[in-house]
């Protein structure tokens, strides 16, 4: 019997390249690569305009706090620092790289010389940090803060595999492709944490994945393959650890609070990829897709490239784009322009038409069907909290549980009066957030 949540939809999957090989796309000529591409502080520009700089180089650097170190994905000169805006609207110093083509590694890039069962936790550890590793499931939180965070406080490690979200493939096609790297990661993940459980958590969508997995674990006791129902949003943390260890994680809490600790499928790849051959994250698998994209692909891109260049690469479009989508339909961002730089935690890029975002012509409205109330994985009630939050009542839609929404977008979805419960749930959190610091 496959593990499963309480809440959540079934979702039209929508997994269109879910057959279809990661491609390398080739070198672009310039790329963009901010300084800010992770939970906590913009790092710093370690380098100049009119400097060369090599690939693996670190180009941007914090002096301390929670931070993630920057690399450079191609070799190059260094044209241009400056502002630009990100996925969030937010401006970014980014560093603009013109490509020399030579692929020039740097002198820092090489493999972990110790055997693993001779490396200590702070090593492994100094390794993930000035590997710049993130969470690259999208929540890039810097994972060598995670560990640290968890050590004596975890039994169990869990590797997110679900990607639950509609047509992203990556994660599928690295297990698929790489699933030694994936294993080998976690591995290190086990010994950095001195613990003796590690679950990968695959949805059942994914036999042929779990079929990989399960043949290179074999009988190890400390690693083992959990086939999960496919449902939405399996793949958030608390559901996640629910349906696992029936253990309910507390509003406010993180997983440490229960026991685990969670880490995506390509994180793991990448510190596998640290570790073996030295080389920091500077390039992941994005799936590019939509009903306007010419052919859909799962891409291996240099952090930095701009979207239009995968586009391009994918055949360009076939229709009129009506949302361009960085990451999953449900939890993805929508942005303004293809020239958006792939980032740490772009796992994919949507193009889709007006067939994806339908308009009745008529005003939203609630009908009071309770569906979102049904539906939704941490059981509030979206409808009340989107009705305060419409009002500008943000201390009773805190009341009814905002803070707790993980704006995974179930509610959007299944509402038949088309209300964007979700977006008017996020505005309550964000001015929640504000009171509370003016308070402060």
């Amino acid at each position: 019997m496959a593990f499963t949540f309480r809440g959540g939809i079934h979702i039209d999957e929508h997994k269109h390249t879910r057959g279809k090989r990661i491609e390398t796309l080739p070198p672009p000529k310039t790329v963009s690569i901010p300084l800010l591409q992770h939970i906590g502080a913009t790092c710093q520009p370690t380098v100049a305009v009119g400097d060369t700089v090599a690939v693996g180089q670190r180009i941007g650097d914090s002096g301390g706090g929670l931070f993630c170190p920057v690399h450079s994905s191609v070799s190059g000169k260094v044209i241009a620092i400056e502002e630009k805006f990100g996925p969030m609207g937010n401006k970014i110093i980014s560093i603009v790289i013109e490509n020399d083509f030579q692929d020039t590694l740097a002198d820092t890039v090489k493999p972990f010389e110790k055997p693993l069962q001779d490396a200590t936790p702070e090593e492994i550890i100094g390794v993930i940090r000035d590997a710049g590793i993130s969470g690259m499931g999208g929540a890039t939180f810097p994972t060598y803060a995670k560990i640290e965070s968890a050590i004596g406080r975890v039994d169990r490690i869990i590797i997110n595999c679900a990607e639950c979200e509609p047509f992203i493939c990556a994660d599928h096609r690295i297990m698929l492709e790489n699933p030694a790297a994936v294993i080998n990661g976690v591995k290190i993940l086990l010994k950095a944490l001195g613990v003796r459980q590690a679950d990968l958590a695959v949805e059942d969508n994914k036999l042929d994945a779990v079929n990989k997995l399960e043949a290179l674990v074999a009988d190890s006791q400390m690693i083992s393959v959990k086939v999960m129902k496919t449902k939405y949003p399996q793949g958030d943390e608390r559901q996640l650890i629910y349906a696992l260890t029936g253990k309910e994680l507390p509003a406010g809490k993180l997983p440490a609070d229960v026991g685990c600790v969670i880490f995506n499928v390509e994180t793991c790849a990448s510190i596998f990829n640290a570790f073996a051959h030295g080389m920091p994250l500077i390039r992941r698998v994005v799936t590019v897709d939509g009903d306007c994209i010419k052919t859909p692909k799962n891409i291996m891109a240099p952090i930095g490239t701009p979207y239009r260049d995968l586009i391009d690469f994918c055949g360009g479009l076939i229709k009129t784009p009506e949302k361009l989508i960085s990451g999953g339909p449900m939890m993805g961002r929508s942005v303004w322009t293809p020239d958006m730089p792939v980032m740490k935690g772009t796992s994919a890029i949507l193009v889709l038409s007006k067939k994806f975002t339908p308009r009745t012509g008529l005003p939203p409205v609630c009908i009071r069907c309770g569906r979102c109330v049904s539906h939704c994985p941490m059981r509030l009630m979206p409808n009340y909290i989107a009705q305060f939050s419409r009002a500008g009542d943000y201390a009773r839609a805190e009341e009814f549980g905002a803070m707790s929404c993980v704006e995974c977008g179930v509610c959007s979805a299944g509402c038949p009066g088309h209300l964007e419960l979700t977006q008017q749930i996020r505005v309550a959190k964000n001015e929640i957030k504000k009171a509370a610091k003016l308070k402060k």
